[in-house]
């Protein structure tokens, strides 16, 4: 057992953990609230949390409260259990949401690797087989492989060859090269509302409306990918909420 937090050196066992960014030599210890402190005890404030998906602070008490009661109780039963947390959260999202149903997953990646299987799973129950999903241009939508392949990223392209086939890129807000690029094997459009990693790019209004309608027309589903924008985000619970570019300049302006 470590007798202090300072005994926590990143030279201790960084040799052991295989690298998938770069990191610095010390090692984080602790956090409070927007603060992280190392293993010498300096302060850093903290603008990522979590690489843009943890816009709750670091601690904080009520978060500890729920962990401490909830594990006194019971942790994981197994996913072929209910348990009431899970119940209890799924029909708040709905609530919330509008949504008929909740998935959960252990990361963004995840849940968009879930959306883009259930699409192809859609497609092949009522398109004849249809699989192809239509993504956009500096789009980022996680790192596992099919999910890195439906990504915009250039960086992206050169990486873990060959990728999932299937996905077509197409220029953001551009609602006529969408149209070009739906054939008979198209089963789905997946987009982020603002792109993060792209540069904080709004989808116009016009060209969601657009995207809902070629929906409609050619019996697609539209994959909305919040991982970065729900959750109160942009100032409503999820940034499709908003009806208009304008409100979400607006809010985006004002954050």
């Amino acid at each position: 057992m470590l007798s202090s937090v300072s005994d926590i050196s990143a030279a201790d066992g960084k040799n052991y953990l295989m690298p998938i960014t770069s990191r610095p030599d010390f090692a984080m210890v602790r956090g409070d609230g927007n603060y992280l402190y190392d293993n010498t005890g300096k302060a850093y404030l903290d603008f990522i949390q979590g690489w843009a998906v943890n816009t709750l602070g670091h601690n904080p008490a009520v978060i500890k409260q729920a962990l401490l009661e909830q594990a006194d109780c019971l942790i994981n039963p197994g996913p072929a259990f209910y348990n009431g947390p899970m119940l209890n959260l799924a029909r708040v999202l709905c609530e919330h949401s509008g949504l008929d149903q909740a998935f959960f997953a252990n990361s963004g990646a995840e849940a968009n690797e879930g959306a883009i299987k259930l699409a192809r799973k859609w497609g092949a129950k009522y398109k004849q087989g249809a699989f192809k999903i239509i993504t956009f241009e500096k789009a980022f939508h996680g790192r596992t492989l099919a999910t890195m392949s439906a990504c915009g990223k250039t960086a992206f392209e050169p990486l873990f060859e060959p990728k999932v086939s299937g996905f077509t890129k197409v220029p953001y807000n551009n609602l006529a090269a969408v149209e070009q690029s739906i054939d008979a094997q198209t089963t789905a459009i997946m987009l982020e509302l603002i792109q993060g990693e792209g540069g904080v790019i709004p989808a116009d209004a016009e060209f969601i409306k657009g995207l809902e309608s070629l929906c409609q027309q050619h019996n697609l589903l539209l994959i909305v990918d919040e991982v970065q924008t729900g959750i109160g985000r942009t100032g409503a619970l999820f940034a499709c909420n908003y009806s208009a570019r304008s409100q979400l300049f607006a809010t985006l302006t004002n954050s």
